[in-house]
């Protein structure tokens, strides 16, 4: 079996691409190195199966190409976090829509499985949680850029199932709820990452609004080997999946957590949305996912608990911040 990741230098995308290549499948990588890095792959360019190509998801010319060579494509190439949302409001809409326009035009012309990576922020304001596939879509107004990227990935959405109604493209939507693991970063606002950071820095933990909004966090290799599992599930195809966990934390218990596991004596302070993102800024209050259909679809049940994943991040920053302070010229 041949792959394409696009987006596969990302966080979720090379460790997808790591899930792939344990599976003995060849892998071909496109990224364009916007969000995703050099770094997150460098362990994987010397194999034989991997190939890594660097380049635009809006390039079609390269697209076609590389859809050519393989069997299925994982589309994960997309702009992700609300702080790049709210400073590149354009370059969201348009990387997530015309990217996946493109794709799926190559993908239709070999007839090739797409599976296309969604997010839990198509739900909205949607407050009916658990989510379930067919719950209703709730959005804010378009004044609010904040939730361009949860419509764009819905209209993503809306076109790969076009694509299989009308022409049976053969097309499977993941929606990730709140995915994390080694190699995320803080730098777009993710959350865990960030907290880890400055707990073990002894700097103030930032909870952005009352930190009574909750989330349910999903460990990268529980979410990469659902993906994988979905994409050799015939009864997948033309379906859409929540990939997540059902063990929900509010913001203020998951910076206690990661305080106490960090084993830091940072403060947590509140700060006012207005104040972290723009004026008006709208968060949704509750993220948990039903994930009966993926459980009934592949036997699918996340197997890192929140404490084991947080710990994880938590390794890997005092790693980093151990290996800074002992480079050459770092005292």
């Amino acid at each position: 079996m041949r792959a394409l990741v696009t987006g596969g230098a990302g966080f979720i995308g090379s460790h997808l691409a790591e899930e792939l290549l344990n599976r003995n499948q060849e892998v071909w990588v496109l990224d364009d190195l916007s969000t995703g890095s050099l770094e997150n792959i460098t362990h994987l360019t010397g194999l034989e199966r991997f190939h890594f190509v660097e380049g635009a998801i809006t390039d079609s010319s390269l697209l076609a190409d590389l859809v050519g060579r393989v069997d299925v494509i994982y589309h994960l190439a997309a702009a992700v976090g609300v702080r790049l949302i709210i400073e590149k409001p354009v370059e969201t809409i348009e990387t997530n829509i015309r990217g996946t326009e493109i794709l799926l035009q190559s993908a239709r012309v070999g007839y090739k499985k797409v599976i296309v990576a969604s997010t839990s922020e198509v739900y909205g304001k949607n407050e009916k949680a658990p989510f379930s596939e067919d719950h209703d879509l709730v959005f804010g107004s378009t004044i609010k850029s904040r939730w361009s990227y949860g419509c764009s990935k819905a209209i993503d959405e809306f076109l790969a199932l076009a694509y299989w109604r009308q022409w049976k493209l053969p097309v499977v939507i993941v929606r990730f709820f709140n995915t994390v693991g080694p190699r995320q970063t803080g730098r777009y606002g993710m959350v865990i990452p960030t907290f880890a950071a400055q707990a073990l820095a002894g700097e103030p933990i930032t909870v952005f609004g009352d930190g009574n909004q909750s989330r349910c966090f999903t460990y990268v290799t529980d979410a990469v080997g659902a993906v994988a599992t979905l994409s050799e599930c015939p009864e997948a195809v033309g379906e859409v999946f929540n990939v997540g966990s059902t063990e929900e934390l509010t913001m203020n218990e998951l910076a206690l957590r990661i305080k106490q596991l960090a084993r830091s004596a940072s403060e947590i302070v509140h700060v006012p949305y207005h104040e972290a993102y723009e004026e008006g800024f709208e968060d949704m209050q509750r993220r948990v996912p039903d994930i009966s259909k993926i459980r009934r679809a592949i036997g699918y049940a996340p197997s890192v608990t929140t404490d084991q994943m947080l710990t994880a991040v938590i390794d890997v920053h005092r790693a980093k911040a151990l290996s800074s302070a002992t480079e050459p010229g770092r005292r």
